[in-house]
C-alpha cells in the first residue's frame, strides 16, 4: 500500500488539536508522525517522558486550519 505521509501527517496535526489545553497536546499518536511533526518545526520534541508536548505557534495555527479543514462542517 502507497500511503501518503503528507496526508496523515495533516490528518494527526488536525486531531492534536482536540487534546489541546493551553499550547499541550497529548502524544498518543504513532510515533514516526509525530518525530515528522516534530521535524516540521510544529510540535516540541515527542521523545521525552511526558505524555504531551508543546505545540509552537506555527503548529497552533496549522493544527487549528488543519482541525477546520477537514472536521468543520461548512
Amino acid at each position: 500500500m502507497d500511503l501518503d505521509i503528507e496526508k496523515i501527517d495533516e490528518a494527526v496535526l488536525a486531531l492534536l488539536y482536540l487534546t489541546l489545553h493551553d499550547d499541550r497536546v497529548w502524544k498518543s499518536f504513532d510515533w514516526n508522525a509525530m518525530s515528522r511533526l516534530h521535524e516540521k518545526g510544529f510540535i516540541s520534541n515527542p521523545a521525552r517522558k511526558a505524555k504531551s508536548v508543546r505545540l509552537t505557534e506555527e503548529g497552533l495555527r496549522e493544527s487549528e486550519r488543519l482541525f477546520k479543514k477537514l472536521f468543520v462542517k461548512k
